[in-house]
């Protein structure tokens, strides 16, 4: 498959998965501009947050977050020690979020099923 097609793919992807999750924009552009942890963002959710669409644990965060860092949206911040439990928005993550100039629109139900399935399916 040539790379502009595997990019392309990606980034559908990626698109998909972003109207999937209960983030809203606000998160996006939070991790572009500093990092953060799934207790952090637990502690910052609610009814009216202007990161996420509701409630949110930070074991459910933290899953959302590893999906996103195997689509290459997100990343874990490295410090002096290594690794940390915070992410932040990479260069693909910025490509994708410009695709749409405010709010991410959310799926309806028929790509939610097929995003969790495809998110979930055991490889074969």
């Amino acid at each position: 498959m040539p790379k502009a097609d595997t990019e392309s793919l990606s980034l559908a992807r990626a698109a998909l998965s972003l109207r999937c999750l209960p983030f809203r924009r606000g998160f996006y552009e939070a991790v572009e501009g500093q990092a953060l942890s799934s207790e952090e963002l637990a502690q910052m959710t609610g009814p009216a947050s202007p990161l996420t669409f509701g409630p949110l644990s930070s074991d459910r965060a933290e899953d959302h977050f590893l999906w996103l860092i195997r689509l290459g949206v997100l990343r874990r911040e490295v410090d002096g020690q290594g690794l940390t439990e915070r992410v932040r928005l990479t260069p693909l993550g910025r490509q994708v979020l410009r695709r749409w100039s405010s709010e991410i629109p959310r799926a309806g139900r028929r790509e939610r099923i097929v995003e969790a399935l495809r998110r979930h399916r055991p490889r074969l």
